[in-house]
């Protein structure tokens, strides 16, 4: 349970250069402390080091959070309140509900490229490829959710309220990922897919009852099972439309194509249901906002049984 709002507001809640500064504080930080690796194992390719030293981000990320969340946003439970804990049996239907659409989406765009000739079948697969696409799945998709619609999303909703923080949290998450060195049309293209993309994860994750799991197995679905896809199920044509095969070149992001974004946008319209919640409701623990349905179902049955007495 948050603290009273009046303390919470004699607190004055996160600030705007709080926020502003706390990751790429945690990435800097994360960055210095893996470079005395450098000049003990000049060896280290540098991609390799700058992987660790991201590592290193997250785990400081990982220290830091809770403290942050109980002192800034006043939450008692700082885990609880941003989706991570959960029971088991909740936690691995939401996953699963998330990996499901991401299964779905990843079968409509390889569909759509195979029969249009963008792509050929060809469905092989190594080991070492199935282990990156299960790292792909878990570690890119914990630490984004974590970050995105768990740290980012909380955080603006204390800044703008739960509606603007909604489009704020898809709109960064498009920016940080925008490879802005391709063509005007097909950065536009990527931008556009990303944030619908931002949009389907945070309503993944109100669908859940605020748990984060589905979202991760969404988005490490996607991540992880395009990698496969690219990485020998599928041979893209040398010639394939970016329109249809994403932006990206030899590298392509089909969340950024026609595809991607008619996927993205029926699935948006599955959750329209979940555009609006009361603020309230959205931002408190899931167990929270199970007992307080527990409590409403108790008072109904209460009035139900009033009136049938009369």
């Amino acid at each position: 349970m948050g603290l009273p709002a009046e303390k919470l507001q004699a607190r004055g809640g996160p600030r705007w250069i709080g926020t502003l500064l706390y990751i790429p504080l945690l990435y800097s930080l994360g960055w210095l402390l893996v470079q005395p690796m450098a000049l003990l194992a000049p060896g280290i390719p540098r991609d390799r080091l700058d992987l660790i030293g991201t590592g290193m981000a997250l785990l400081l990320l990982l220290l830091s959070l809770p403290l942050r969340i109980r002192k800034v946003w006043g939450e008692d439970r700082p885990w609880h309140r941003l989706g991570v804990a959960a029971s088991w049996s909740r936690l691995s239907r939401a996953f699963l509900r998330g990996l499901l659409k991401a299964i779905l989406l990843l079968v409509l765009v390889a569909a759509t490229l195979v029969v249009s000739g963008q792509a050929t079948w060809r469905g092989e697969l190594a080991a070492a490829q199935l282990l990156n696409g299960l790292a792909l799945l878990l570690g890119v998709g914990f630490a984004e959710e974590l970050l995105f619609r768990g740290w980012l999303w909380g955080e603006l909703a204390k800044h703008l309220g739960a509606g603007r923080a909604l489009w704020g949290q898809a709109l960064v998450f498009s920016l940080v990922h925008t490879r802005f060195n391709l063509g005007p049309s097909e950065a536009v293209g990527l931008l556009g897919g990303l944030t619908l993309l931002g949009l389907a994860l945070a309503l993944q994750r109100r669908a859940d009852g605020g748990e984060l799991w589905g979202a991760v197995g969404l988005h490490g679905g996607l991540v992880g099972g395009w990698f496969l896809l690219q990485g020998g199920l599928l041979v893209l044509a040398p010639d394939a439309s970016p329109w249809l095969v994403g932006p990206g070149g030899s590298h392509p992001n089909p969340i950024g194509g026609l595809v991607g974004w008619l996927g993205l946008g029926g699935l948006l319209w599955v959750r329209r249901r979940w555009w609006r919640v009361a603020d309230q409701q959205q931002h408190a623990p899931p167990t929270e906002r199970s007992e307080d349905n527990k409590i409403g179902l108790a008072e109904r049955t209460t009035r139900l049984a009033q009136k049938g007495g009369k």
